[in-house]
Formats: C-alpha cells, sequence, structure tokens
C-alpha cells in the first residue's frame, strides 16, 4: 500500500550505505582507542624496575642520583616485606619448587619469573601465548585434574556455605526475641558487612566463568585475572576494613548468638560463618601454588596457560596483602571532624616507615596509607594509630632519595590537610622554575628494606596515573562520534522523506 510513496535512488542507497559504515568505523576506532587508554594505565604495573621507566621519573620526580642505587635493589619476589600479614598463601615460586635454568619446557621462564614482580605479565603477546596448546596434556595429570576439581567444587560449597549463612543469619529482624542492641538495618550491615555483595560476585560471575571454561584453563585464569584489575574483588577489602566492628558487635551480644546457634541447630555458628570469605580468599593462591608446582613436575610444555596462572597467582597474593592491611583502616584515629574514610577513596596499601618531619624535626614510627584520593599519615604509638596529615595527589610530589628512603615533597601552590584540619588548594604554577621554586619537602621515610619501598612506590605510581588522567579529563565536554552521526543521519532521514 505504500507503493509510490518512497522513491528510493541510488544515491540515497549509497548515502545511507555509507553512514552505516562510518558508523561502524567510529566504534571499531573508539574500542581501539579505549583498548589504547587502557593500555596506558595498565603499563605502569608491567615496569621491571620502578626507578628506571622515563614515565616514573616524571610522575615521582625521582632525581638521578636514587635511580642508581634502587636499580641494585634485590628482587622483588625473592624476599616479602615483613609487615605483610600474609602467611597463609605460600608462592609457588619457592626454592625448593625452583628448577635448574637448563630445564625444558619453560622452566628457564619461572626461573627468571621469580626475579621480577611483574613476571605474570612478560611475554604475554608473543605469538606462543597467543596460539592455543593442547590441553590433553594437562589433564593427563591425575594431580592437576584433582587441583582443577578441587578448585571448582570448593568454589560452589563455598557459595552454598554462605547461602546458608544469610539464611540463619541475614534476617534476623523477623526474630521476636531479638535484642535491642541488634535491630535495625544499621546494625545488620555492622553485623554482616557487605558480605551478600560477596555471595553475588561468586555466584553470578566466578562460578559460572569457572564451569563454562574448565576445559580452557587459560581462558579462566585470565578471566579471573581481569576481574582483579577491574576491583571486582574489592568487596573482599570492604569486608575486611568492617571486621573489628562486626567482632566487638558479635562479643557484646555473645551469649544470645550462642542461644540462638542451638535453637536453630547450627553446628559453627555466626563466627565460622563470616570468617569464610577471608579463608577462601586465601585458599586460592594455595591452590594455584600446587597447580603450578604440578605443572612443572608433570614436565607439561604448555606455556600460555603457564603464564596465566602466574599472574593470577601473583595478583591474588597483592589482593591479600591489600585485605589483611586494610583491617587497620578504620583504626585511624583524631581524624579531621570533616571527613571520613569515605571521603579518601578506595584504599590501596599501607607501609609502615621511618618518618622524619621536616617542620617539626621529629622522628616517629609512622604508617602511610595510599587511597585513591589522598595520601594519609599516620603516627604509630604503641597500639593506637594518630592522624598526622593527608595530601591530595594532586598537591605533593615524592623523590627517591635511595632504595630504602623516600621524600614527600609539597607544593606550596597546594595545600594539604594536617593537624590543624585545614585543606586548601590553588592553582598551579606555570613554568618549571617557577614549580621547582614552590616545592617543599614534608616528610622522609625510611624502610628496613628496599622491598618495602619499591612496593610502596609502584602502587603510588599507579595512583599517580589514574590522578593525572582523571584531572586531564575533568571539565570536558564531549560527545561519542557514532552518536552526532546517528543524529544527523535521523535529521537527514526525517527531512529527506518527509519533506
Amino acid at each position: 500500500m505504500f507503493y509510490g510513496l518512497v522513491n528510493v535512488t541510488y544515491f540515497d542507497l549509497v548515502t545511507v550505505g555509507f553512514t552505516f559504515a562510518v558508523l561502524i568505523a567510529v566504534q571499531i576506532l573508539n574500542a581501539l582507542w579505549a583498548l589504547k587508554d587502557k593500555g596506558s594505565v595498565d603499563c605502569t604495573d608491567n615496569c621491571v624496575s620502578v626507578v628506571g621507566d622515563d614515565n616514573i621519573r616524571k610522575l615521582l620526580k625521582i632525581n638521578e642520583n636514587g635511580t642508581e642505587v634502587a636499580e641494585k635493589t634485590p628482587p622483588i619476589l625473592h624476599k616479602r616485606s615483613p609487615s605483610s600479614p600474609v602467611t597463609t598463601a605460600t608462592s609457588a615460586t619457592s626454592p625448593a619448587a625452583t628448577p635448574p635454568p637448563t630445564t625444558k619446557n619453560g622452566k628457564l621462564q619461572k626461573q627468571q619469573s621469580e626475579q621480577c614482580e611483574n613476571h605474570e605479565d612478560e611475554d604475554t603477546i608473543s605469538l606462543e601465548n597467543l596460539l592455543p596448546c593442547d590441553h590433553t596434556e594437562i589433564y593427563s595429570s591425575n594431580k592437576i585434574s584433582y587441583i582443577i576439581d578441587e578448585l571448582l567444587q570448593t568454589e560452589g560449597n563455598y557459595i552454598n556455605n554462605l547461602k546458608k549463612g544469610l539464611q540463619n543469619y541475614g534476617n534476623l529482624d523477623k526474630y521476636d526475641k531479638l535484642p535491642e542492641t541488634l535491630r535495625g538495618e544499621d546494625k545488620k550491615q555492622q553485623l554482616l558487612g557487605n558480605i551478600k555483595e560477596i555471595l553475588d560476585l561468586h555466584e553470578k560471575q566466578i562460578l559460572p566463568l569457572m564451569l563454562g571454561n574448565q576445559r580452557d584453563l587459560k581462558t579462566m585464569f585470565d578471566e579471573m585475572t581481569s576481574y582483579i584489575d577491574k576491583n571486582q574483588f574489592y568487596c573482599y577489602v570492604t569486608f575486611t576494613m568492617h571486621k573489628q566492628t562486626s567482632m566487638q558487635l558479635r562479643k557484646d551480644n555473645r551469649e544470645w548468638f550462642q542461644n540462638y546457634q542451638n535453637e536453630i541447630n547450627d553446628r559453627l555458628g555466626i563466627d565460622s560463618f563470616l570468617v569464610q570469605p577471608i579463608q577462601r580468599l586465601t585458599r586460592y593462591p594455595l591452590l594455584l601454588s600446587q597447580f603450578i608446582s604440578e605443572f612443572y613436575k608433570s614436565g607439561i610444555n604448555c606455556k600460555p596457560v603457564l603464564v596465566s596462572v602466574c599472574k593470577l597467582e601473583t595478583r591474588l597474593r597483592r589482593l591479600l596483602e591489600v585485605v589483611n592491611q586494610s583491617e587497620e583502616v578504620l583504626s585511624i584515629e583524631e581524624l579531621p571532624t570533616e571527613f571520613t574514610i569515605d571521603h579518601f577513596g578506595a584504599f590501596r596499601r599501607s607501609t609502615e616507615f621511618e618518618a622524619y618531619s621536616c617542620r617539626s624535626r621529629k622522628k616517629f614510627k609512622a604508617k602511610v596509607f595510599l587511597f585513591d584520593q589522598y595520601l594519609v599519615c599516620v603516627e604509630i604509638r604503641k597500639r593506637r594509630l594518630a592522624y598526622r596529615n593527608h595530601y591530595s595527589w594532586g598537591s605533593i610530589e615524592l623523590k627517591l632519595n635511595s632504595s630504602k628512603s623516600v621524600s614527600l615533597l609539597m607544593k606550596s601552590t597546594h595545600g594539604a590537610g594536617s593537624s590543624n584540619h585545614s585543606l586548601s588548594s590553588a592553582g598551579s604554577g606555570s613554568g618549571k622554575s617557577s614549580r621547582d621554586n614552590s616545592i617543599k619537602e614534608e616528610y622522609e621515610f625510611s624502610a628496613p628494606e628496599a622491598i618495602s619501598v619499591t612496593q610502596w612506590l609502584r602502587c603510588a605510581r599507579k595512583i599517580f596515573e589514574n590522578a593525572r588522567i582523571e584531572e586531564s579529563q575533568r571539565g570536558k565536554f564531549s560527545l561519542p562520534m557514532d552518536l552526532v552521526l546517528g543524529a544527523v543521519f535521523a535529521i537527514w532521514l526525517i527531512w529527506h522523506y518527509l519533506y
């Protein structure tokens, strides 16, 4: 019935076809540009030396005198920071499992990986890693098959235990005999934290990922690594951060919880339920360490899977360190009244230093917390953490004095939070000379081992880079090109066929 109403010519077909071709090309360019931006951020984690990269010199303002010393820093994976509370996650790169340099099947690769914290990212774009390998050789090993089966089975059991725990303790408000000290949504949040978020992560993402790729181990390990890189596992940091609050609430109501546990016939109790997330997170690197050990003992030649599992194991060990360190975040006392922990952003790392204050000319034991928005310096007073200063990343620079010492420099054109609870900011000066004249030293942080400074600087470097990208995009208004072209095409189509 519409015959004759629409007159389509070759010009119309060419125009419409060209428009759709441009839209497809723009989508491809946007995807490539996004990957390029992501690579520019991720590359800050792939450098072998903290002080040997040009980007680090610009971001952290490291002087040349400290570079030569820092290059002699011992291998990062060869030692662990003594301040790290992680003791249960044993790395697969132990001396007992270290093969000789002359062995085949990629074992030389493992020895090299032990000498670099970022071993998991090396050679990831080589042709050998891009080509699929035969998983038959992997599954022919009974021990490796058992480890994979245990990984899947324990993941399912973990989810079921969390569900059962939430069923028992997630709806206490419906219980008539619930004491007033446990009533209310805020008390429920203090008691259970974000354990529901952890359950959703594993039930909706991790377990389906494992089940769908149990015959494709490289994809499984790579996807889990991407979840960690995208902060999907940050829910464990949040959970541990509020651990002490939950423990105190359970301690105050210990008698009631014991009676309730007997009433519902729960053999383990709420304490066992709430400790499972940390136990599960600790279990991951242990299983992967066993997998890597058996991988080498069996002499399997499948480098792509080896690279992926080493990358994931290292990511999980780093995550465990941050999770354990996050328990002290809410213990910081004497915070400014206008600030809470939420203002600081996501927690990234804390390291203990011997600090020297250039203002008061006093030394004290300090712990420096790195957040996405601020660097927070606290003083260790026996068992207390007393707030000293906080600095926004745009107001400071870091200078490496030696492999065990780093200085914090503050730009006078910026403000920093301090004990007088003041925070101010101003525009940065123009010109290199004026900028150098406006910098003054605030603190000098020293650590007994160079590895502590190295790990701390690596984390600070990533935050610097992310802050720089965020600052460069702030205040800019831009529209996706595909949206603009789509709107132009729609206007042209309406004008051409209706008028």
